[in-house]
C-alpha cells in the first residue's frame, strides 16, 4: 500500500460515467483518481504508468470486460485490488464476480459514502459487498449448500452394484463378482432407482461416468453409446 491517498483507475466504457466517478471520488479526502480507461485492455495497459491501488471497473465493456480484467490483474499485478461498480445484481453474475477474484462489489446506484467505504476497505485488503449483493451472495450460498446436501448418497454396495450396472452385467453377474444372493442385487438396484431418480440402465451410465465410478472408455458398446446420447 502507498502512504499517500488511495490511488484509483477508473474502468468503463462510457465517457460521462467515468468523468461522473471522478468528479464524485475527487471530492473525498484521502482519494486521487491517476487514470481513466475505457475497458480491460486499456486498463492493463495503464497499470505500469498510473500506478493504482485500487481498479474501480464496471463490468460490461467492448475488447474486455470487467471479469476479464480483474483475472488479469489477480495474475499480473497481485498488490492491486479490483472493485466492482456496476448495475448488476444478480446471483450469476455475484458468483462469477466471487470467482474472478474482485474484493467487492458496489452498486452504481450505491451513495458516495458506501463507495468510499469500498474503496478504503478493499485497499486495507478486507472485502466489501454492497448489502443487496450480499443478501444475494448468502442466498446463493445457502441454495447451493440445500442443494449439495439433497444429493441422495449411496451406499458402498450400492456404488459397486452401479459400477456392474454400468459395465453391462447382469444381476446374476454382478451378484457372483459380490458374492451375494441375485434377490439381494435386485434390491439394491431398486434403491439405487429410487434414490437417484433414475430408471433406465443408460441413465444409471451417464451417472456413474458422471461421477467418476466408471470411464467411458472401458465400457460395453451399448452402454458407451447411451452415455453420449
Amino acid at each position: 500500500m502507498t502512504s499517500g491517498p488511495i490511488r484509483i483507475l477508473v474502468v468503463d466504457d462510457h465517457p460521462v460515467v467515468r468523468r461522473g466517478i471522478r468528479s464524485c471520488l475527487q471530492r473525498q479526502p484521502g482519494l486521487v483518481v491517476v487514470g481513466e480507461a475505457a475497458d480491460g485492455k486499456e486498463a492493463l495497459e495503464l497499470i505500469p504508468a498510473v500506478q493504482p491501488d485500487v481498479v474501480l471497473t464496471d463490468l460490461d465493456m467492448p475488447r474486455m470486460d470487467g471479469l476479464a480484467l480483474t483475472e488479469a490483474v489477480r495474475r499480473q499485478f497481485p498488490d492491486v485490488k479490483v472493485l466492482i461498480l456496476s448495475m448488476h445484481a444478480n446471483t450469476e453474475y455475484i458468483l462469477r464476480i466471487l470467482q474472478s477474484g474482485a474484493r467487492g462489489y458496489v452498486s452504481k446506484e450505491a451513495d458516495p459514502q458506501e463507495l468510499l467505504q469500498a474503496i478504503q476497505a478493499v485497499y486495507r485488503g478486507e472485502s466489501f459487498f454492497s448489502a443487496d449483493v450480499a443478501r444475494l451472495a448468502l442466498q446463493q450460498m445457502v441454495l447451493s449448500e440445500g442443494a449439495a446436501s439433497a444429493v441422495p448418497e449411496l451406499t458402498p454396495r450400492e456404488r459397486q452394484v452401479l459400477i456392474g450396472i454400468a459395465e453391462g452385467l447382469s444381476n446374476k453377474q454382478i451378484a457372483e463378482r459380490l458374492g451375494v444372493g441375485i434377490r439381494t442385487v435386485e434390491t439394491h438396484r431398486q434403491h439405487i432407482m429410487e434414490k437417484l431418480g433414475i430408471h433406465t440402465v443408460a441413465g444409471l451410465t451417464r451417472y456413474a461416468v458422471a461421477k467418476g465410478l466408471v470411464s467411458a472408455q472401458h465400457l460395453p458398446p451399448q452402454n458407451h453409446t447411451a452415455t453420449t446420447s
